[in-house]
């Protein structure tokens, strides 16, 4: 997969560095110009500082696209109308904003009003759930930064969470540009930041969920491992564990990157050691003590995993569940645990369409960091036991996988891709918002 020096890139693309200079205000007015040096140019003609000229691109067609799908997510809620008659908790609300609260959202914000009540109750029952659900489950980080916000700034946690979550997700977009713009150039990069706004799942990227920080968190910290900046990768990783249990595919990713760069003489001599080894001994630091202290609390040193298996029914089965939903699947049947029609088609497709979207990125030669982060997500979520129509929502921070299709569209006319994001921007109201939210549980 490497063919240089371990987990770098060093103007591998091609010249695409050069792209990035600011040299484009010139020729940029030019109709023969590609898009979106156009765009670019104009926007660098903004009072910003010239570190964030090149992220206005990628970073205003990333809010225009999610404007557009939040817009038809809110047309479609209205249109239905089914929200108002369902629990808050559960998908509903008095307006149609409030859904963005709903589920993972109400557990969110019952940690950022109340903090942890951390137990193991068992049910007396031998169904699906034996154990009563806890806000243990879900991580720290995120609910911390909506109380903090809202005590600094006086909003409700609710606008709290919003605001961080969509915050979140302009840094993961500018993540995404520039992972991507090292691997396949500036216009790969900012059109791969628009595909992660139309990609399925992307509703909850403005919603009270957690992906937008997460996917921002490990976005840059691979972007530190490719450009070895290596205490800069371990802290990211490190607070990615306080963020979401799924962080253990970037400590491992960080963690292996790292081993590589150490093992090689001629990387060791470039890199240094100290690095290397400050990542891997820190990154897991987070992830591993918040784990820890849900045992420590409780009392029993494997809660939060018997919490997940017994409460969310959640658990590694290595693919048991993901086969026998295919298999469902494949002869029209719903014969298994947590099965919704729509979102289950879906999220089928997107898994059928994975191996090709693999070996499209391989073929890319990617660094190692993002091959390993990338094919760690897929074992973990199909190998996971969890709501199949979810497939779109836990696939989301694959963003590796955009690298091939937004290197191909950037071979695209202005026009077409005109048309493409035009499209795809309006469906995603329906197909990542709506289908989550209402027509099955995100």
């Amino acid at each position: 997969m490497e063919s240089a020096a371990d987990d770098t890139v060093t103007g591998a693309s091609g010249g695409a560095h050069d792209e990035d200079t600011g040299a484009h205000a010139g020729p940029a007015t030019n109709r023969r110009t590609p898009w979106p040096a156009r765009l670019t140019a104009r926007l660098r003609q903004l009072p910003l500082p010239p570190a964030a000229r090149p992220l206005l691109a990628p970073l205003a067609l990333y809010g225009v696209l999610k404007l557009t799908g939040l817009a038809v997510f809110a047309a479609l809620l209205e249109y239905a109308g089914d929200y108002h008659g369902k629990n808050p908790r559960f998908g509903g609300g008095a307006h149609w904003w409030d859904v963005l609260a709903t589920w993972d959202g109400w557990w969110y914000l019952q940690v950022a009003e109340h903090g942890y009540q951390p137990a193991l109750v068992r049910l007396e029952t031998e169904g699906l759930f034996t154990v009563r659900q806890n806000s243990v489950a879900f991580f720290p980080l995120y609910p911390s930064l909506i109380r903090m916000v809202s005590e600094a700034t006086g909003l409700g946690l609710y606008g709290s969470g919003i605001l961080v979550s969509v915050l979140c997700s302009f840094v993961a977009a500018a993540g995404i540009y520039s992972v991507v713009r090292l691997v396949a150039g500036v216009r790969a990069g900012t059109l791969a930041a628009g595909l992660w706004a139309v990609a399925p799942g992307a509703g909850v990227e403005w919603a009270v969920y957690s992906e937008s920080l997460f996917v921002a968190i490990a976005a840059w910290a691979c972007h530190a491992v490719m450009t070895r900046r290596w205490v800069t990768a371990g802290l990211l990783a490190f607070l990615a564990g306080l963020n979401r249990p799924t962080s253990a595919v970037l400590i491992g990713a960080v963690g292996l990157a790292a081993l590589v760069t150490l093992a090689r003489p001629a990387a060791r001599r470039e890199h240094g050691v100290r690095g290397p080894v400050y990542a891997m001994l820190v990154a897991p630091l987070g992830l591993l003590s918040y784990v820890a202290w849900v045992g420590w609390s409780t009392g029993e040193a494997t809660a939060y995993f018997t919490l997940q298996r017994e409460g969310w029914a959640h658990f590694f089965d290595y693919g048991a569940y993901t086969l026998d939903v295919l298999r469902n699947l494949a002869v029209g049947r719903h014969d298994y645990v947590f099965a919704f029609s729509v979102p289950d088609l879906l999220s089928l497709q997107l898994v059928l369409a994975l191996p090709f979207l693999v070996a499209l990125m391989l073929r890319k030669r990617p660094p190692l960091v993002l091959v390993a982060y990338t094919l760690a997500t897929l074992v973990t979520v199909l190998g996971t036991q969890q709501m199949f129509g979810n497939t779109m929502r836990y696939l989301l921070p694959a963003f590796p996988l955009l690298i091939a299709p937004a290197a191909a569209l950037a071979r695209l006319r202005p026009l077409v891709l005109t048309v493409f994001f035009t499209t795809a921007a309006l469906a995603s109201g329906w197909y990542a918002h709506y289908v989550l939210f209402e027509l099955g549980v995100p």
